[in-house]
């Protein structure tokens, strides 16, 4: 019997330690996904299918989504994943998109174009090196310039719309100035709204929950339409508020002089 108990111990303590190797790694695979979604878009990239390479980083937002939830969740963040997270989101938020519009709308602008697509990477690896350097400091509900997924987002949404209406590749000034404002605001102190703790969302859980699925339904039926407009309208109002807040904003994120 004792024997007996000793072995039930055992297998009950190499299950609790497998479980939380598991555990571990969960969300780290989330996070090789994000990056495998990142590399897969290049190459599409590469062949000049867009559509498939904007689904492929959408899709890529998805996981990046996912992991950081699931290691809250299971209590496993580390500086690894901090880490490898970035490094995934440089390639999938920072080296997919610039590629996408210089494959789609610079290519015959020459060293403009380069020097463009090159911005927007930039301003990813230093919005991503900033909020890696602050990570403890983070505000619980504002992120200190727009989150390099939400740029991309904003690039891919553009380029869908080009595949829709195909002038808008043609029109590479727009597409030069669309570029760059997006780059800005990642390395910019606008706050943008993080919804973590926000506390409309906590008084309205039901129908912050029925608008999501309503937006998540037309997204994917309309998603060349409903991607750009759904981004546009997060940064226009965020911008907005930041205007009509500034005072009550301006000390936000004081301990960026710290």
């Amino acid at each position: 019997m004792k024997k007996l108990k000793k072995l039930r111990t055992s297998i009950g303590k190499n299950v609790i330690h497998d479980s939380r190797k598991l555990a571990f790694f969960l969300p780290n695979i989330f996070t090789a996904l994000n990056l495998a979604c990142g590399f897969i878009s290049i190459v599409f990239i590469w062949n000049e299918k867009y559509y498939v390479a904007c689904m492929i980083l959408m899709l890529g937002v998805i996981f990046d989504m996912v992991d950081g939830r699931i290691a809250r969740l299971t209590g496993t963040q580390s500086d690894f994943g901090e880490q490898f997270d970035s490094m995934s989101d440089i390639v999938t938020f920072g080296v997919a998109p610039s590629m996408l519009v210089y494959n789609r709308f610079f290519v015959d602008l020459g060293r403009l174009g380069l020097v463009v697509s090159f911005l927007f990477l930039l301003c990813g690896a230093l919005r991503l090196a900033r909020f890696n350097a602050n990570v403890e400091k983070v505000h619980p509900n504002f992120f200190q310039g727009l989150p390099i997924p939400a740029a991309a987002v904003a690039l891919v949404g553009y380029v869908l719309l080009s595949t829709e209406f195909d002038v808008l590749a043609q029109w590479s000034p727009i597409a030069v100035v669309y570029v760059i404002f997006y780059g800005v605001l990642m390395i910019s102190n606008v706050p943008f709204c993080s919804f973590k703790k926000s506390e409309w969302m906590r008084a309205y859980k039901k129908r912050a929950l029925i608008v999501i699925f309503l937006i998540l339904a037309a997204t994917c039926v309309y998603e060349q339409f409903m991607i750009p407009l759904v981004i546009s309208i997060y940064v226009v109002t965020s911008l907005i508020y930041f205007l009509f807040h500034m005072g009550e904003l301006r000390g936000v994120f004081d301990w960026k002089n710290e």
